[in-house]
């Protein structure tokens, strides 16, 4: 049945028809993926729950302050103090900042001292100077803020040795909203080469990588064309963060089923004369494989609908919907193209009928016959090493990232705001906001003035029975001492009786949105655990195996993570982690990880009904060994690529990802699991009786030779 579908889907007419009808849909939905941006959700404030109290403290907002409202500093520096003329030029570009559209409520350390505005504008040493405004460009401000920034600095300047730079929550957003929108392009040029390198070097072949290559790119248009429509018309949220994951994902991924698929069409080509049919043996034997990984990898993705944040709850679907795109593309135009194109795409090593099958001798079939000696031992040194490795998750802080190193390059937003800091300049665009009952406003006031990191409180306006109030910070908005200040806040607020306070704010929204992680880590990894093993005990038809194959995967895990400690704060020097990383990464790597365990392992099962399991798994381990080795770096050269963005949370992510996709492929699925079938023989497959001799091991493993099938070509 699954032959018979696939011999007509690669068929000598049928291939011309799918060729045709997947260029036509996905070249359609490719043409709407550059708006994908235009529906992109980037606001911090939306990625809360709606339990969370900055959420419910925004819904009063909106009678003080435009939802859209961004407060923004320009920073003036002059080590050896700003000058008259230096402040008069600070007045007279204050007024051309003015002039600008979306520019409100500018104050300078002129205007704010005639308006007897409280806080200070000019640092006590007389290094620094400020100037605030509100920017505001509704719902486009992430599109807008880079333009925006570059006319600002086009009329902010000093004369030398004098420094001047962006920062508030306007300048970090436009800075952040610059990093993505010019990486995009950049990470998909250089995360293409890496790929094609890579395959180059693996086929050897001056052709074959392109059809790959032009499948995965069909898929990323598809999927963002398709993200686009569900974005805007189902209210799916996607970022700029689901944006950049996808593109890697997709690449990625693409290629990996695209290696496994053509490897294994290589193979038949050796066993059938015709191609056609060759392509029919070759989906019907790795779509499975192929299709169980991606379902593992869409449902790992899916249970991210499980959390809070609703950054990560979209980014879920988002990413899923592009997996499932790429894999529906990889079973029906790759599989067309190389029927179309014929045996000459593999030139020079064309696989030919009848000649030898290379990996029945090759590197892994070595690796599996020492294995064979001392199965055990191997499996529980193994176990142990990694082990050791996971010692390092103890360097790993979780407590979020402050603003010093959120980026790996110098960003104006990051050195205006540690100048503001280090001079004790007070930054007023990211104040703690507390919304309270007017009635008892002055006493919230009264409550809140001792807490330490924080300017004099005072209640800015009173509306409709409720009023706010404000309190500078003297400390960077990410910092642990903001996020301290905001908890002491709160504690005093909810301690007034009847105030019925809620405390928001940048600081406030980012301890949240750290609570939610915490929570989302909690409950979502757990979820995806059970999913996976569920997918597994349907696929291998077994209750053992998939419990092993699940320990290792949480084994290379952690070991991943521990390596990714030691790596982030003994080499990068940035022990500080987003919250939410742990449960990101450990999403991709536990989802992708069990894909080589998937291919090796359905292979096993595959052989194990003639040979049993013991020589089924060295067969499977030297005929899957070299491919997913390739398909394993190509995961861990596209995911690495995420360093190459100026972000310290893609550079962690990237690194971890890879780190952990080169545990599983070269030492958990190479070595720990085989070493496991090696040792434990037909009782993996416990209750089933696939392997009821549990047949012992012979000194040399058996290449598979199914019988050579001759047609015309």
């Amino acid at each position: 049945m699954h032959r018979q579908i696939a011999g007509k889907l690669t068929g000598p007419i049928t291939k011309w028809i799918v060729l045709v009808a997947v260029v036509l849909i996905g070249g359609s939905l490719a043409s709407f993926a550059g708006k994908l941006v235009d529906v992109q959700n980037n606001e911090t404030q939306s990625w809360l729950p709606e339990s969370a109290e900055s959420t419910r403290a925004f819904e009063k907002l909106d009678a003080f302050q435009d939802e859209y409202d961004v407060g923004t500093t320009v920073v003036y520096y002059r080590a050896s103090k700003l000058t008259e003329a230096d402040l008069a030029a600070i007045e007279k570009q204050a007024t051309e900042i003015a002039k600008l559209d979306g520019i409100s409520r500018v104050l300078t350390p002129a205007t704010a001292a005639a308006a007897g505005a409280p806080g200070q504008f000019v640092s006590t040493d007389g290094q620094v100077a400020k100037v605030e405004f509100t920017v505001n460009y509704g719902d486009k401000l992430w599109e807008e803020l880079p333009g925006l920034k570059e006319k600002i600095d086009d009329i902010t300047s000093l004369s030398e040795g004098g420094e001047v730079y962006l920062a508030g929550a306007g300048g970090q957003n436009a800075d952040a909203s610059t990093i993505f929108t010019s990486f995009d392009g950049k990470l998909l040029l250089v995360t293409l080469g890496v790929v094609i390198l890579i395959l180059l070097v693996s086929y050897r072949s001056p052709m074959l990588w392109l059809l790959p290559i032009l499948s995965a790119l069909v898929s990323l248009g598809a999927s963002m064309g398709l993200l686009y429509f569900l974005a805007k018309d189902f209210g799916l949220t996607v970022n700029g963060q689901t944006q950049f994951i996808m593109t890697v994902l997709v690449i990625g991924a693409g290629t990996d089923y695209a290696l496994l698929l053509i490897a294994r069409y290589r193979e038949e080509l050796r066993r059938h004369e015709n191609r056609h049919e060759a392509m029919a043996f070759a989906l019907h034997r790795a779509a499975p494989a192929i299709l169980a990984s991606a379902a593992t990898v869409a449902i790992g993705l899916m249970c991210l609908t499980f959390a809070d944040l609703n950054s990560t709850a979209g980014m879920g679907p988002a990413n899923a919907v592009a997996i499932v795109v790429t894999v529906l593309v990889m079973v029906t135009l790759l599989p067309a193209l190389l029927v179309i194109f014929g045996r000459w795409v593999f030139w020079p090593f064309v696989p030919h009928f009848g000649s030898e099958e290379p990996t029945a001798s090759g590197l892994w079939a070595k690796v599996g016959t020492a294995i064979t000696h001392r199965p055990r031992i191997v499996w529980i040194g193994t176990a142990a090493a990694l082990a050791v490795l996971c010692l390092g998750f103890l360097r790993l802080d979780t407590g979020g990232i402050p603003s010093d190193e959120q980026y790996t390059t110098d960003q104006d937003s990051v050195i205006g705001q540690g100048i503001l800091v280090d001079h004790e300049l007070v930054d007023a665009s990211t104040p703690i906001q507390v919304v309270a009952n007017a009635d008892k406003a002055d006493a919230v006031v009264a409550a809140i003035t001792s807490v330490d990191g924080i300017a004099k409180p005072f209640v800015v306006a009173t509306e409709g029975g409720t009023s706010l109030i404000v309190a500078d910070l003297k400390s960077d908005p990410y910092s642990e001492a903001a996020f301290r200040s905001v908890e002491d806040v709160r504690d005093a607020a909810h301690g007034v009786a009847g105030a019925n306070a809620l405390t928001t704010g940048l600081s406030a929204v980012s301890l949240d949105i750290m609570d939610a992680s915490d929570r989302d880590n909690k409950v979502i990894i757990p979820i995806v655990l059970l999913a996976v093993l569920l997918i597994l005990f349907g696929l291998l038809r077994s209750v053992v195996s998939p419990v092993l194959l699940i320990g290792t995967v949480i084994l290379s895990f952690a070991a991943a993570l521990g390596l990714s400690g030691l790596v982030f704060d003994f080499i990068y020097g940035r022990a500080h982690t987003d919250p939410g990383f742990p449960l990101w990464a450990f999403v991709f790597l536990v989802a992708l990880g069990i894909d080589y365990n998937i291919f090796l392992m359905t292979r096993v099962r595959e052989e194990t009904i003639n040979h049993g399991t013991r020589k089924g798994s060295l067969i499977a381990l030297s005929s899957t060994g070299g491919v997913i080795t390739s398909a394993g770096i190509v995961l861990a050269a596209t995911f690495a690529m995420l360093a190459t963005m100026p972000l310290t949370f893609t550079l962690q992510l990237g690194t971890t990802i890879a780190l952990g996709v080169l545990l599983d492929t070269m030492i958990v699925r190479s070595v720990l699991v085989t070493a496991l079938n090696l040792d434990l023989g037909g009782k993996i497959w416990w209750p089933s009786k696939l392997d009821q001799a549990n047949a012992p091991l012979d000194a040399a493993p058996p290449a598979a030779e199914p019988d050579k099938v001759t047609a015309g070509v």
